[in-house]
C-alpha cells in the first residue's frame, strides 16, 4: 500500500488514497499496526483521503487504537495541502467532507507550495447533548473528579468533544496521569479530548493535550479551537489568540459576526513510501 507521511506541528498522519468514503472502511483494521512507531510507519492517526462526489475531497481519520474521531484540525490542513499539491484542486479554498460535516480550508501559497492553511472550523457546540456530555446546565466550570483531584472543566465540541482545564503552571501537570482518566470520565459518554491550558496574556496561551484514542500529541487543531472558545467564555482572553503547542504555534480566531472559529497553521509532507498490510 502506498502512503504519504504528513504532519501539522508534529501531529503526524499516514495519508492513504482510497476510492471513496466507504472504501476507507478497509483501512480501519490496520490503523493500530500502521500507526505503531516500532512495528509500523508511526503516526498519531491514519488518514484516508480521496476525491468526493459532493465536495472537492473527503477525509476520514482512524486513531492508533482503531477508533474513528469525527474531525482533526491538523490533519485537515495536511489534507488541503495534499489535494492542492497533487492537482486535485486548482483553487485556494478546498471543500472537505468529514464525519463532523463539511469544512473549508484555504491554502496560502508560497513559491508554488502550500506554506500554511486557514480552516473555517465552523461554530463551537456548547449544548451538552450535542458534545456529548451528561447532565444539564452550562458546560462552563463543570466540576469533575479523578484520582482524588477535582478539576473545573469547560466542555466544548468542535465536531468532537473537548474538556478544557485552565492551570497555573503547565509544566507541573502530569498529563500522562490525568489525561487518560479524564478521557474516560463518566461525564463523557463518547470519551473526550483533554486540554490543559496556561494563560500568558489576553492574546497568548500555552496548551498541552491528551487526545482521545491517541494519547499525548504535539498539537491538536480542534483542541486549540475549543481552548480559545473556553478562554473567551471564562473571560480570560480576547477572541483572537496565538496558542503555543509543543510542535509550534496556531493562530485561532472566534469571529463574532458568524460565530465561526478559524484556525491558521502550517502543514508539512515528510516522505512517501509503501507498506505491506499482510
Amino acid at each position: 500500500m502506498e502512503f504519504t507521511k504528513m504532519h501539522g506541528l508534529g501531529n503526524d498522519f499516514v495519508f492513504v488514497e482510497v476510492a471513496n468514503w466507504i472504501d476507507a472502511d478497509r483501512l480501519q483494521p490496520y490503523a493500530e499496526m500502521i500507526c505503531d512507531r516500532h512495528f509500523g510507519v508511526g503516526a498519531d492517526g491514519l488518514a484516508a483521503i480521496g476525491r468526493d462526489t459532493e465536495m472537492d475531497i473527503f477525509m476520514r481519520i482512524f486513531n492508533p487504537d482503531g477508533s474513528e474521531p469525527e474531525m482533526c484540525g491538523n490533519a485537515i490542513r495536511c489534507a488541503a495541502k495534499y489535494a492542492y499539491e497533487h492537482g486535485w484542486v486548482d483553487k485556494a479554498e478546498v471543500s472537505v467532507r468529514t464525519l463532523a460535516g463539511p469544512r473549508f480550508p484555504v491554502v496560502h501559497i508560497c513559491e508554488g507550495r502550500v506554506a500554511k492553511v486557514t480552516v473555517d472550523m465552523g461554530e463551537p457546540i456548547m449544548e451538552r447533548e450535542l458534545i456529548p456530555m451528561r447532565g444539564t446546565g452550562s458546560t462552563v466550570g463543570v466540576k469533575a473528579e479523578v484520582g482524588g483531584e477535582e478539576f473545573e472543566i469547560t466542555a466544548i465540541s468542535m465536531g468532537n468533544p473537548h474538556a478544557v482545564i485552565f492551570v497555573e503552571d503547565i509544566d507541573q501537570i502530569p498529563i500522562d496521569v490525568w489525561g487518560p482518566q479524564l478521557e474516560v470520565h463518566s461525564l463523557f459518554p463518547a470519551k473526550t479530548n483533554v486540554e490543559f491550558v496556561q494563560v500568558l496574556s489576553s492574546r497568548e496561551l500555552i496548551m498541552r493535550v491528551w487526545e482521545r484514542g491517541a494519547g499525548i500529541t504535539m498539537a491538536c487543531g480542534t483542541g486549540a479551537c475549543a481552548t480559545l472558545v473556553a478562554s473567551v467564555l471564562n473571560g480570560l482572553t480576547d477572541r483572537a489568540v496565538t496558542i503555543h503547542l509543543p510542535g509550534g504555534d496556531l493562530h485561532i480566531e472566534w469571529n463574532p459576526g458568524n460565530n465561526h472559529v478559524y484556525m491558521t497553521g502550517p502543514a508539512s509532507q515528510v516522505f512517501s513510501g509503501t507498506i505491506s498490510l499482510e
